[in-house]
């Protein structure tokens, strides 16, 4: 017996260095551990041995398998590797080629986003502000009325630093801390955006663990659920450049607004698309959702030294990488991280295309 199963290892050793590619590797794995392979049909001759022919038998075809396995094992890694090898090759760049007719580089689409909104919303009268990405539990949940048990603290959400220090860190999870920083350190009236990276811990074709996210806040005296409306209703109609745009406002809960309301945009059905524009009430269209806004609650306002029954605002947020897939037709959200040259080609924009409220912002 010890003399076949030699000579049934070394075919099929031979067999594995042999196969050349990776379904060749796997017709071997198949002849030999298969159901009906080679290497199980001697298994399964164990059961009828004797203990003492067992004994003796068992390792030796125990061996051979392992040997097998291991063997394939190797093989297939070789030939993977040997696979990726030759694609980088084919894929390879060269970057000493020089660029011929056109600027070199291209904008992102995020950054070309980040441009278009704070054009429009300059012209509406609104400054950029910006804060650390990192921040503290205070301003990033407490001072927005956010309770201890809410979800949002949650660890499955939040990305939180070892704590050390009286104040637990963490990386934020929205772009809500700036409005507060800027209501303790700004006297009213206030208005501003405020774009930057978020970070949450999500991960699938429409979330990433990072990404790009826009607040407003309006902080003055008799503000009202009106000046929120016509506020965002004026920049989605810039943004997509359509004056068909139809707003539906559903009311929601949000722990720093109150009211608060989900801020739905009427789509039409276009070449089997999804085009942002007419209403959605219509047989071909329907609504989606693109922004989450309401009245500043009061006790936020409290929060930041302002007295609530002076002092009135609201403030809205959306995705920037959201608002981008919905304007230039982008499907996977993972593909804005992928690095991918091809992906920047096909949706970059000419870095000299800077967007203009008077030219237009669509490129």
């Amino acid at each position: 017996m010890t003399t076949d199963l030699d000579q049934l290892r070394s075919d099929l050793l031979g067999a594995i260095t042999a196969a050349d590619t990776l379904d060749a590797i796997e017709a071997v794995r198949v002849a030999a551990l298969g159901k009906q392979g080679s290497v199980t049909a001697l298994l399964k001759t164990l059961g009828g041995m004797s203990p003492d022919e067992r004994q003796t038998a068992g390792p030796l075809i125990q061996a051979l398998r392992e040997a097998v396995t291991g063997a394939i094992a190797d093989r297939k890694a070789a030939l993977e590797r040997a696979a990726l090898d030759a694609r980088l090759a084919s894929e390879t760049l060269d970057m000493t080629l020089p660029a011929s007719g056109v600027a070199p580089g291209s904008v992102h689409p995020v950054s070309q986003v980040m441009d278009e909104l704070a054009e429009i919303f300059a012209d509406l009268g609104f400054a950029v502000a910006t804060g650390p990405e990192i921040e503290d539990d205070w301003h990033n949940f407490t001072a927005l009325n956010i309770a201890e048990t809410h979800p949002a603290r949650a660890m499955h959400d939040t990305f939180y630093f070892p704590d050390e220090g009286v104040q637990r860190m963490l990386l934020r999870t929205h772009t809500s801390p700036v409005q507060i920083r800027t209501m303790m350190q700004q006297k009213p009236p206030i208005r501003i955006i405020a774009p930057g990276r978020v970070y949450r811990s999500d991960s699938d074709a429409t979330h990433t663990p990072m990404f790009h996210q826009i607040e407003g806040l309006v902080i003055d005296r008799g503000i009202t659920l009106g000046h929120l409306k016509w506020t965002l209703e004026t920049f989605l109609k810039a943004f997509f450049e359509r004056d068909d745009i139809v707003l539906r406002l559903r009311a929601s809960y949000f722990p720093f607004t109150e009211p608060s309301a989900e801020v739905d945009v009427g789509y039409t059905i276009e070449k089997g698309k999804r085009v942002i524009g007419g209403s959605g009430d219509d047989a071909n269209g329907g609504w989606m959702e693109v922004l989450g806004s309401g009245m500043v609650h009061p006790k936020v306002i409290a929060a930041c030294g302002l007295d609530p029954d002076e002092w009135q605002g609201f403030a809205f947020g959306t995705g920037v990488d959201r608002l981008a897939m919905l304007k230039y037709g982008m499907d996977d959200l993972r593909a804005f991280f992928d690095g991918d040259l091809r992906w920047l080609k096909h949706y970059g924009f000419g870095a000299l295309d800077v967007p203009t409220i008077a030219g237009g912002v669509g490129a």
